[in-house]
């Protein structure tokens, strides 16, 4: 566990921190004066790092504006999909050419109005593994549910003319447990019936890097970022490991 490997390196008094056996060991005070890229050997002492817990780590990243962002927790999505529960489903969107739709209300005093929208493959249902669908009204409890069994869920709400999708606040779309994300500033939402488009590819694989593609989505993804202060007496350097 890194968190723990993480303190016992700060209780080391010296650790070796690269393994650059050929090179004699440098001074952060040179390495700061220097300009990269260079390569270097260092001996320090690891005096902090961030975030404290290893969670933190993962951020969701944007390759296009170069932003991070922190991962939603569940109660963000939780408190969108309320908020789209509001408008009820319009019949009027329902069984196009290119999906099926289902609506029934349920029975709690609440009497929420939920719209199932399984998407079509040569005007045929796939089967339930490989099968795309569309939520309107669901709660996260349902949306979770309908993830175990089903390839790709898609929250949306309806509008006069088409299915939208949610505030990209939420996830856009969930394949089994992974909660994939949009960039706010880089995305430009496409109307829904986009992905009619890969319902009429020949083997619709559902890849989310093309349903985003598709909904003019500019996909986020998922990266662990940490940072380290590093001393050795003559300087402090900060240290970043950034990986996907």
């Amino acid at each position: 566990d890194l968190e723990s490997h993480l303190q016992r390196c700060q209780q080391l008094s010296v650790t070796i921190l690269t393994d650059h056996q050929d090179l004699s060991n440098t001074e952060l005070k040179t390495i700061l004066n220097s300009t990269a890229p260079q390569q270097y050997r260092i001996r320090a002492k690891l005096r902090t790092y961030k975030p404290q817990k290893l969670y933190q780590s993962v951020k969701l990243h944007c390759s296009k504006c170069n932003s991070l962002r922190e991962v939603p927790d569940g109660d963000d999505f939780d408190f969108i999909l309320q908020g789209s529960a509001i408008t009820a489903p319009n019949p009027e969107l329902h069984n196009t050419s290119w999906y099926d739709s289902v609506m029934w209300t349920t029975q709690d005093q609440k009497q929420r109005k939920i719209a199932i929208h399984f998407v079509k493959h040569d005007e045929m249902l796939q089967q339930p593994e490989d099968t795309l669908l569309m939520i309107e009204g669901g709660t996260l409890k349902e949306v979770w549910k309908l993830t175990k069994r089903f390839k790709c869920v898609i929250p949306v709400r309806s509008t006069e003319d088409d299915l939208e999708l949610l505030d990209l606040s939420a996830p856009f779309l969930l394949q089994g447990n992974i909660k994939y994300y949009g960039c706010k500033q880089c995305s430009t939402p496409k109307p829904i019936k986009s992905l009619s488009s890969i319902a009429a590819e020949q083997r619709p694989s559902w890849e989310p890097a093309e349903i985003a593609q598709v909904l003019g989505i500019e996909l986020l993804q998922y990266i662990f970022i940490m940072k380290f202060t590093l001393v050795d007496g003559t300087g402090a350097l900060n240290a970043y490991l950034f990986d996907y």
